[in-house]
């Protein structure tokens, strides 16, 4: 747990070895922005979803946001789930409401502002890294957007692609490529997903859902082969800034 001091007004994020989060840095500095001297946002850190009681038994809780690897293991613990987030299968921000718990998803609204700048007319097909919670949002905007999508992971799975089966024209047709994994991130930086980088080129866009690094070793990667690249820091900024407008919307 955050040693952060505890306020009327608490807010925070549930993960796993979350100490390199964003969030709390971010909205401790929103909640001095504004004034808000009786908010506070800390770390509830847990080695398992079944200490959550634990976490729901703090006083003047009034939202929190979930991060990996607990996006789809925190739903049963809710009451309600918003329409999207019942589509998507993942739960990012949660609103304490009269009736209990309600989960909702702001994952897809932030990556969907982040992507669509970038996008260009012969970006029509994407590979999706990684299965978990937040690659379920990735999934649910590129369907929204008509970008045809196929699943990568390390085990064989049906309708899915593993690393082992990215040839030189699979990666040639499908020119967007998404990094929902952990891999790269801080302090684990040398890590990478394991595509075949060779086959990147100047029709390429990469994302990687990661924001610290700024640029990891993925994306470097891609752009020494003139892909386009962009990291997951202005999704992040999407998706806190829209739950921000969910726990203030009666």
């Amino acid at each position: 747990m955050g040693k952060t001091e505890k306020k009327e007004n608490r807010y925070g994020l549930l993960g796993k070895n979350i100490s390199y989060s964003f969030s709390q840095g971010y909205f401790t500095k929103k909640f001095e922005q504004l004034g808000l001297n009786d908010h506070s946002y800390e770390n509830f850190d847990i080695p398992d979803i079944s200490e959550f009681k634990s976490v729901l038994a703090e006083a003047n809780l009034k939202g929190l946001n979930v991060t990996i690897p607990y996006k789809q293991d925190v739903i049963p613990f809710l009451d309600e789930l918003d329409a999207k987030a019942s589509k998507i299968g993942a739960v990012n921000t949660i609103k304490f409401v009269d009736n209990g718990l309600k989960g909702f998803n702001t994952d897809a609204y932030g990556f969907k502002e982040a992507l669509q700048k970038f996008l260009k007319p012969h970006h029509k097909k994407a590979l999706v890294l990684g299965t978990g919670g937040a690659s379920k949002a990735i999934c649910f905007v590129l369907d929204e957007l008509g970008i045809d999508r196929a699943y990568v992971s390390r085990t064989p799975q049906k309708n899915q692609f593993t690393y082992g089966d990215l040839t030189k024209e699979i990666m040639e047709e499908y020119t967007v490529i998404i990094n929902c994994t952990p891999l790269g991130t801080h302090p684990n930086t040398d890590n990478k997903p394991d595509v075949p980088y060779q086959h990147i080129g100047s029709k390429h866009l990469l994302f990687d859902l990661i924001y610290n690094p700024e640029k990891t070793t993925f994306l470097a990667l891609g752009e020494a082969n003139g892909a386009t690249i962009s990291n997951g820091l202005e999704m992040l900024l999407g998706q806190a800034e829209k739950a921000w407008e969910i726990w203030n919307t009666p």
